[in-house]
């Protein structure tokens, strides 16, 4: 098949036995080799400085592009959206429960033959008052289909962090992939430190849980500003290497606001294998004006710039910018046309959804190829696949700390005698 190095008996064998529980369940039919987040991250480390393109699919045309792109590259590729772009309070027409089926049947539409991760991403816990809804919620995601989740408290304090994750998890599929975060997406406001993630992950890991990734603020932001800071790669370095042990890789958040070499050196350097493009690829598909690294380019008002004949008609565009203004929304919050819009997009002609795609594939190829180092990546994947013999390759790491320091009480205390700055108060969630 196109873009594909695997021998379609090794994929034939991997739809066999790499496809989870749950998906099987679903679309006991399917082509589409939806697999464990464990496998994209456990590809990008025996590849090697390599990091996995984790596309926000705020829309079916970015979807669509990101699929076509990983199969053009040969990579394995995670789909996403976050609690909240696609929650129970959505803004985007792609959500938990609906983001399996599109990404299954555009698999199937398109002949994708790479395996492909559907993540929860930044499932918030944001007070502990949300524990409790989130132990039903959690499981349906998985019912619908998806394969990898982000439990998300870093908004609460250390041990109140910790002990959501350790509270929720008994609701995640063993299988599954897994993330955590220490340290909310804030910019240089509130920089994660080594005994913050040491202390999240050495408490994890005394309860048996390995997370596949953890997250940091490690200077970046989410939206269409690039930070006057980017990511701190020796920050990350350090607390990765902290973290060796364990065996946990790094999920590089707010990537859109940081320019290529930046992100080379994070694939280089660091333990990183999965970084968020989010708003860039919105603004791409809309046939914004962007940098080579995707964030959008202001006109001297302030205002986006369309690139004639890109992305969605010019009329079209008129009528989204209006609409915009009749809400006051400026800026980031544009991210609320994408539910607004979402039908009349579908609707315009088969040309102009093509080049929409078409924008996204480009772009993501790039990132894939030239800054990731995930060409190929999709055989990896699959020979991991095969030599697991399961939908499950287990744990990176079995257990080091003492489930008796590590305690609930032990925890507080633990927590109380760290020194830690959480940054500004706020809404960073994307």
């Amino acid at each position: 098949m196109p873009g594909m190095t695997t021998g379609i008996s090794d994929f034939d064998r991997a739809i066999r036995i790499g496809r989870p529980p749950n998906v099987v369940k679903l679309f006991p039919n399917s082509r589409a080799l939806v697999v464990s987040g464990k496998f994209i991250d456990r590809a990008m480390i025996k590849k090697t400085k390599s990091v996995a393109m984790a596309a926000n699919g705020r829309s079916n045309l970015i979807i669509r592009g990101a699929l076509q792109a990983a199969q053009r590259a040969n990579s394995a590729i995670i789909i996403e959206i976050a609690r909240s772009e696609g929650g129970a309070s959505a803004y985007c027409p792609v959500n938990y429960w609906n983001m399996a089926r599109q990404v299954d049947a555009l698999c199937n539409e398109l002949s994708i033959t790479v395996p492909v991760a559907i993540h929860a991403d930044h499932y918030g816990i944001k007070k502990e008052q949300d524990i409790p809804a989130a132990k039903t919620e959690i499981p349906t995601v998985f019912e619908a289909g998806l394969t990898s989740i982000a439990i998300d408290a870093s908004h609460m304090p250390d041990d109140k962090n910790l002990l959501a994750n350790i509270e929720l998890n008994p609701f995640i599929p063993k299988w599954a992939g897994l993330e955590t975060e220490v340290g909310e997406i804030k910019g240089k406001s509130g920089l994660s430190t080594v005994d913050e993630a040491m202390f999240l992950i050495r408490g994890l890991n005394a309860n048996d849980i390995f997370p596949d990734w953890i997250a940091l603020n490690n200077g970046t932001t989410h939206g269409i500003e690039a930070s006057s800071q980017g990511i701190q790669v020796d920050l990350t370095v350090s607390i990765h290497n902290a973290l060796e042990k364990y065996k946990v890789s790094g999920a590089q958040h707010g990537t859109s606001g940081n320019n290529s070499d930046r992100l080379r050196e994070i694939a280089s350097r660091t333990r990183t294998t999965k970084a968020n493009v989010a708003t860039a690829l919105q603004m791409i598909s809309w046939g914004l004006e962007v940098n080579d690294y995707g964030n959008a380019i202001l006109d001297e008002k302030g205002g986006f710039i369309k690139v004639k004949d890109e992305g969605v008609t010019e009329e079209l565009w008129k009528e989204m910018v209006s609409y915009a203004d009749s809400k006051g929304w400026k800026g980031g919050n544009y991210k609320s046309l994408n539910l607004a819009f979402e039908n009349r997009i579908m609707g315009q002609p088969k040309y102009i959804r093509e080049r929409m795609a078409k924008r996204v594939e480009d772009f993501i190829y790039n990132m894939i190829v030239n800054v990731f180092n995930g060409k190929d990546s999709a055989s990896v994947a699959i020979q991991n696949i095969l030599e697991a013999g399961s939908y499950d390759p287990g744990a990176k790491v079995g257990r080091i700390e003492d489930p008796g320091q590590w305690t609930p009480e032990k925890i507080s205390e633990r927590a109380a005698a760290m020194t830690s700055d959480k940054g500004a108060k706020g809404n960073f969630d994307d």
